[in-house]
């Protein structure tokens, strides 16, 4: 496999494990090409026709100065300057595969932001509702990365030609995919009882040892779980806060996530959500573990960097 072959990869994989699900992924993708098809020549010359093929804009590649079979991957939660260079160091790594967004897909992290609206969706929450409430927290993001400097880890890249990609929603999306499944194989009652099964999981027993295992962020060991939702794993970075009164009101009694905000704490508080913040390096580890899996099935040596626990499930 080429570095390009692994981005089709990751974006196939990331697509089978989308909560819209492959039709509605599609939809998506249909639904940006009818607006490209109206544009002007000069707007069509300007938009980035990467969107009519990818789906997670904030994932892609980055810089390929060898185009070569890809036999050993440096991989990092996040990829900078000093990643690159422990990459040329080793000597021998052929890809450096980063799980946060840098370059173009940091600019455009909040073109992924939708999905979310999908997922809330998905639990309840009137779709117009949630489409609402997440067009103000987009806009936020959006402006929020607008500052970046994008392009440092990208222009690293460049200098010490050093092939680079990123996997960002893709990942995650297998991330609560996993999660998903493995919480509605397990009968619980109480948050406590929650907690529990997810420190079962490997990169969450491994987060453990550092402090950061799964926590109870709102709710008590003894609340009762009610209806549990993913919805903050995958879908770029934390929603809406005003979204809590919403899924509560949609019946949803406890949600997991990676991480959340002040703000967010004070409205589930309110809202009477339960949550449990799973972690949110473990839960990115996890998400790339799975990525990984994949290409371990195709003979690459993974080397872990940066915060990226590996845990093989091949």
């Amino acid at each position: 496999m080429k570095t390009l072959d692994i981005q089709k990869l990751a974006i196939k994989i990331g697509i089978d494990a989308d909560f819209r699900g492959r039709e509605g992924v599609q939809k998506l993708l249909d639904n940006k090409k009818q607006k490209f098809d109206k544009l002007s020549a000069n707007e069509q010359e300007e938009f980035n026709k990467d969107a009519l093929i990818n789906p997670y804009l904030d994932s892609g590649v980055y810089n390929v100065s060898d185009d070569k079979e890809i036999k050993k991957v440096l991989v990092g939660i996040d990829i900078g300057p000093e990643e690159l260079l422990i990459a040329k160091e080793l000597g021998d790594i052929d890809l450096v595969i980063a799980h946060h967004p840098v370059g173009k897909g940091l600019a455009q992290l909040a073109d992924v932001m939708d999905l979310q609206a999908d997922v809330y969706n998905y639990y309840g929450v009137p779709i117009n509702v949630a489409e609402g409430l997440m067009k103000e927290r987009i806009s936020e993001v959006s402006r929020g990365v607008n500052a970046s400097n994008h392009q440092r880890t990208v222009d690293a890249a460049k200098l010490l030609k050093v092939n680079l990609m990123n996997s960002h929603t893709p990942c995650d999306n297998l991330a609560a995919k996993f999660l998903k499944n493995f919480i509605e194989s397990k009968k619980i009652e109480r948050v406590g009882e929650l907690v529990e099964y997810l420190k079962e999981i490997p990169e969450y027993k491994e987060a453990m040892k550092i402090g950061v295992g799964p926590k109870i962020f709102v709710g008590s060991t003894d609340n009762h779980c009610g209806k549990i939702a993913l919805t903050e794993i995958t879908g770029g970075t934390e929603g809406s806060t005003k979204l809590y009164e919403k899924m509560a009101q949609a019946g949803v009694g406890t949600v997991v996530g990676m991480h959340v905000s002040e703000e967010g704490k004070k409205e589930a508080e309110s809202a009477n959500v339960n949550i449990v913040i799973a972690g949110h390096m473990s839960s990115d580890s996890l998400g790339v573990n799975l990525f990984m899996d994949e290409l371990e099935k195709q003979g690459i040596e993974i080397v872990p960097c940066s915060g990226f626990t590996r845990f093989s499930r091949v």
